[in-house]
């Protein structure tokens, strides 16, 4: 896939505020800051986007949120990781209450995928400008994963960009993101939502995009690769 530069919208930015308002996360003390040229490009491919929209697929920061709507957009926010273990958690609650031998309580992973879609990610379609996936297709369930990137791909417009990270081993926390300006986020240490799934080698994290039309990937001294795809 190769690069290609993005396309410029002559727009004045619009005064925004989150489409999905909810409690900020608290912030934690011991967060550690990470240079990213991925987060400096992504910002500058979104730029130009007239009330433009972002969003976070993680928890809600309020750096974020105030980060993006002093840029004039719009921020929306689905804590996707927590979505998906609490909807776990609530079926296998279920699972246990079912009398024995009940075959309509048996789901495969599949029907389980699908019936968590059913209530995440309701956007319209070519609805956003960018998306920040963080790491969490490291983390997604194999069934879940090609459904949850089809959303994303029909949620973004045309020319709208994903930022997503991921791991070249094992990390030794399960973290957060948050952004701290327009070259840096930060790494906010946290329970563990969900265990680290797989490690992609480069050809299956573009196989994972290989609907999007160009990326590049930016590889850390910390075993993190950013990757930016553009739609």
């Amino acid at each position: 896939m190769s690069w290609v530069a993005k396309t410029r919208m002559n727009a004045t930015p619009a005064s925004g505020a989150r489409d999905k308002p909810g409690p900020a996360a608290v912030a934690a003390p011991s967060a550690n800051a990470r240079v990213s040229n991925g987060l400096k490009e992504f910002l500058w491919l979104i730029g130009d986007s007239q009330q433009g929209r972002i969003l976070d697929l993680g928890p809600v920061w309020q750096a974020t949120v105030t980060f993006f709507i002093e840029r004039g957009f719009r921020v929306s926010t689905e804590d996707l990781l927590r979505a998906w273990k609490e909807f776990l958690v609530s079926e296998e609650e279920d699972f246990r209450k079912a009398p024995v031998g009940n075959e309509a309580a048996k789901v495969s992973p599949s029907m389980f995928a699908d019936k968590f879609l059913d209530n995440a990610l309701l956007y319209p379609a070519e609805h956003f400008h960018g998306v920040l996936a963080w790491d969490i297709f490291d983390y997604l369930d194999a069934q879940l994963l090609p459904r949850v990137m089809d959303r994303v791909y029909s949620m973004l417009r045309p020319g709208g960009a994903v930022l997503s990270l991921f791991h070249s081993r094992t990390p030794e926390r399960f973290c957060r993101y948050r952004i701290a300006d327009t070259q840096t986020f930060e790494l906010l240490p946290a329970s563990t939502l969900s265990v680290h799934a797989r490690v992609f080698q480069n050809r299956e994290i573009l196989d994972i995009f290989g609907k999007f039309r160009s990326s590049k990937t930016f590889v850390g001294r910390d075993q993190v690769r950013e990757g930016l795809f553009l739609k």
